[in-house]
């Protein structure tokens, strides 16, 4: 391919609460790209979500990367194009949130502009920053509304291109537009019939706990339903097997970091953390769980020298019944997303997830048996020893028996139900299934149209 030339084309932003969606604007141009231009994907679109801590964040926030070989003659007539097509569709709404951008690379995809993409996962990156590291990379970019937040994340897609470590699938399938903001009418049955037979191929279809489908958004954007796997032909093969009852206007599969802990940040002490990442820390709890208002359960975390908070919510259901059984002394390791201090509450842990390493002992004290009958006695008062309540027997040198109790919480991995899983956490079904290296090959059908 001589003279074709690979291009990136990186879009983010492009939703806001009224509607609209990133990967639905993705998912038309890899239609009309392919029908207007000479060009060959030599990936699939790739989906990155990035830091889900961020405070103005828009849902899952996601962003795009479309990857294609194109005539080098024709890459400014395509830049011309997927601009003009990004502002047609953004012209559906004027969300001030809104502020979308769309970012272009020719060529490889160099070092500066992958530390970027992993920063912008991991933590906040202000848009002066994602700039100046995109304009040295080579990078021409394009903002679409009053300001520039999305050029963050269409320049952190591009730097992302899933070469060196973990990732997943999800088929988006597409609504109508006369069916936005109804009910999304997909045949539940046939939903839970599919998870049952792709086991572990898929996941995060259903949780089963509650009988609630996972695959249907809520709101009034375009996607229909997601439907996440290990790979591209599981997938497919899952939406095969839904029952769906309104017309699809497309689907098509992406790569992604979903479910691959991509956001988690390891750190060795507490003073390490910082507000609105996500961290794995190891220490051990220095005050017991405690229940608050609203249902939330609280424990905080010591590792020798701070401490931190570490909160279960209540919408994660019976994992705060988990959190609960933690005692002083107990060895955990915790995940989740860094929340700031306020004037209620302290630096704290948001949990996504506990691994329990190591549980101390519990003991209580019982009074001692009567050495005469077997009684159980009782005080005889202050400093003056037990006395048996059946024979009168006194005894001022008995003390309490320690007794150890079998601890109902075992050590192991402790995740929310599924209903309450952000994008990036790894459930527990994908450990033993990480991928080191891309795919070599597309598979033949992987969009529609």
């Amino acid at each position: 391919m001589s003279d074709y030339v690979k291009l990136h084309v990186g879009l983010d932003d492009i939703d806001s609460p009224e509607g609209g969606c990133t990967t639905h604007l993705a998912a038309k141009l890899v239609s009309s790209l392919e029908s207007k231009f000479s060009i060959y994907f030599f990936d699939y679109p790739n989906l990155i979500r990035l830091n889900p801590n961020i405070p103005w964040k828009t849902r899952g926030n996601g962003a795009v990367a479309l990857r294609f070989f194109v005539e080098e003659s024709r890459v400014n007539d395509v830049i011309e194009y997927v601009v003009s097509e990004a502002i047609n569709y953004v012209g559906g709404f004027k969300h001030p949130q809104a502020q979308p951008a769309v970012a272009f690379l020719v060529g490889e995809v160099g070092n500066r502009l992958r530390w970027l993409s992993r920063k912008a996962v991991e933590d906040i990156v202000l848009p002066e920053i994602a700039k100046k590291v995109a304009e040295k990379s080579g990078v021409k970019l394009f903002t679409l509304g009053r300001g520039n937040r999305g050029v963050v994340g269409a320049s952190a897609a591009i730097g992302e291109p899933l070469d060196k470590g973990d990732y997943t699938y999800e088929l988006l399938a597409y609504r109508v537009s006369e069916n936005y903001g109804k009910l999304r009418m997909v045949d539940e049955r046939s939903i839970f019939e599919m998870d049952k037979v792709m086991g572990s191929e898929t996941f995060l279809n259903v949780d089963y706990e509650v009988s609630k489908i996972l695959i249907t958004p809520h709101g009034p954007d375009p996607v229909l339903l997601g439907i996440r796997g290990e790979s591209a032909e599981a997938v497919l093969k899952a939406y095969s097997m839904v029952r769906v009852l309104e017309p699809i206007e497309r689907w098509v599969i992406f790569r992604t970091n979903q479910a691959t802990d991509a956001h988690i940040r390891y750190v060795s002490s507490i003073s390490e953390i910082r507000v609105y990442q996500s961290v794995s820390i190891e220490g051990r709890v220095s005050r017991a769980p405690r229940t608050i208002p609203g249902g939330h359960v609280i424990f905080t975390l010591s590792d020798g020298i701070g401490e931190v908070d570490c909160a279960a919510y209540q919408p994660t259901g019976r994992f705060r019944n988990i959190v609960k059984q933690l005692k002083v002394g107990d060895k955990v390791r915790v995940y989740g997303g860094v929340r700031p201090a306020s004037s209620k509450h302290g630096l704290t842990i948001n949990l996504e997830k506990i691994d329990v390493i190591e549980v101390v002992e519990e003991i209580i004290y019982r009074n001692p048996k009567c050495p005469k009958c077997g009684a159980t006695m009782k005080s005889a008062g202050k400093g003056k020893g037990f006395k048996c309540p059946k024979c009168g027997y006194k005894g001022r040198n008995l003390a309490k028996v320690p007794i150890k109790i079998s601890r109902t919480l075992k050590p192991g991995t402790y995740t929310p139900p599924p209903r309450a899983y952000r994008h990036l956490m790894k459930p527990p079904q994908r450990i033993g299934k990480e991928k080191a290296k891309p795919p070599t090959k597309i598979i033949p059908k992987w969009h529609h149209p």
